[in-house]
């Protein structure tokens, strides 16, 4: 018996702690051993995600211009395509040729596939409108005033975003306005921030092209989407992107062309099993590829990811991921840049060229949340950084990283550039057999005193 007097805790609540730890036990121990029957002839079985038969067609909605299973050139033909799809069981949204044009964003279910037509079936972005609210919102409102309600209309997917007026922080929702009297607009949920008036709210019809949150088995393949860059405002690919997804799993996304986005190209937060392949991102004014914060296992490869201010940068907790050979080109700033707690990463036989900063870039992080364990193996790094600057450099409390057999060059003009430069800070990180040609110091090592 538990003597509740010397432990502080009741018999009911060592009960209950005694049961939550037997089920999470029996969850550890739920794994097939390796000598258990084979399924050799998977069925259909309600409640069982586990084990699927092989099906050789599933259902596949068109949508098109004409001659399609649903007509139209919006977002909202789209998406009613989409929940068709999914509600009997997941399927295909084929996108004929031509140009769609989004006021909100399509909300991918899980189990639905998006296909297109190449560069011939474009997902295309409405300028976006901006104006400031008139009236103080509460977090727990479902509706907000608009100052200027031109230009916003029922169906449309708009951006919140205020000074927090406890900490002084940013605050940012992402949300549908679903209803309307006058300037007065209800919302698809909850605010969950405080949006007042004193500190100057604004509302934007900014949204990411295609998204989805707590969903999986997502594709999207073969079609192009587009940012319209000149015509909206700048929102960061921690809430947006040409593609965003939040809290998804074992997705898909292969021959896309993910351009001109004020923000990031195609960025994916908490997004496990996530595999990009062929696609195109360019001329974004964030990040052209963002295994975001907690991504676990990303396969990313044959891309061409180019004129983006950073190329492919993993953030916060981006680990056991494998980038190669994608072309990372003409970057604004860094080529390819690993930081916070990003570890057990490959990157191999990548070409970065042209990057304004930094090739490959360890970012500056303190001991405890540095980047370890990477291997940064037979890459190409060509041309980059200024007549000052380092093609590789490795700063902050960055350690047992590998760089090995890469080919790192300098054709322009030696002047005072760094081949591989290592921090004061860093440590116990490997340079093997690295090919280091036309700078004029090949490797500055500043750990070493």
């Amino acid at each position: 018996m538990v003597d509740s007097e010397k432990t502080g805790i009741s018999r009911r609540q060592w009960l209950c702690a005694t049961s939550g730890l037997l089920a999470a036990q029996a969850l550890a121990d739920n794994t097939r051993p390796a000598d258990m029957p084979a399924v050799d002839y998977p069925r259909a079985t309600s409640g069982d995600t586990g084990v699927e038969p092989g099906w050789e067609a599933r259902l596949t909605v068109t949508v098109g211009r004409e001659k399609a299973d649903l007509c139209g050139t919006s977002d909202k033909v789209i998406q009613a395509a989409a929940d068709y799809v999914a509600r009997l069981g997941g399927g295909t949204v084929q996108v004929l040729p031509g140009e769609y044009r989004l006021r909100n964003s399509i909300f991918l279910p899980s189990g639905v596939r998006i296909v297109g037509s190449g560069l011939d079936s474009v997902l295309s972005k409405e300028a976006a409108v901006e104006t400031t609210l008139e009236a103080n919102s509460d977090w727990y409102d479902q509706e907000v005033t608009l100052a200027d309600a031109s230009g916003f209309e029922v169906g449309d997917g708009i951006c919140l975003i205020t000074e927090n007026p406890h900490h002084g922080g940013t605050d940012v929702v992402k949300r549908t306005l679903v209803a309307r009297s006058g300037n007065r607009f209800k919302l698809d949920k909850a605010l969950r921030k405080n949006y007042w008036v004193a500190k100057t709210p604004r509302a934007l019809s900014l949204f990411p092209l295609i998204t989805a949150e707590y969903q999986s088995r997502l594709a999207i393949e073969n079609i192009a989407l587009d940012g319209n860059r000149d015509n909206n405002p700048f929102l960061n690919g921690n809430y947006s992107g040409c593609i965003w997804f939040q809290d998804c799993d074992r997705i898909t996304l292969r021959k896309v062309t993910a351009r001109n986005q004020n923000g990031d190209g195609i960025s994916w937060q908490i997004g496990h099993d996530v595999l990009v392949e062929g696609c195109h991102a360019h001329d974004n004014a964030g990040l052209g590829l963002h295994p975001g914060s907690g991504s676990q296992r990303s396969i990313i490869r044959n891309n061409r990811i180019e004129r983006n201010k950073i190329g492919l940068f993993f953030c916060w907790g981006a680990t056991y991921g494998l980038a190669e050979k994608n072309q990372v080109l003409d970057s604004g700033e860094t080529g390819i840049s690993i930081g916070h707690r990003d570890n057990g990463n490959l990157v191999r036989e990548n070409e970065v060229r042209g990057s304004g900063k930094t090739g490959i870039l360890f970012r500056e992080e303190r001991e405890g949340f540095a980047p370890t364990a990477n291997r940064i193996e037979g890459n190409r790094i060509v041309d980059n950084g200024a007549e000052d600057s380092a093609a590789v450099d490795i700063q902050g409390q960055a350690n047992g990283n590998t760089l090995a057999g890469n080919a790192i060059r300098e054709t322009r003009a030696a002047a005072s550039r760094i081949g591989i430069r290592v921090g004061a800070s860093a440590k116990d990180n490997s340079l093997i057999d690295n090919t280091i040609e036309g700078f004029a110091v090949a490797v500055q090592d500043l750990s070493k005193g």
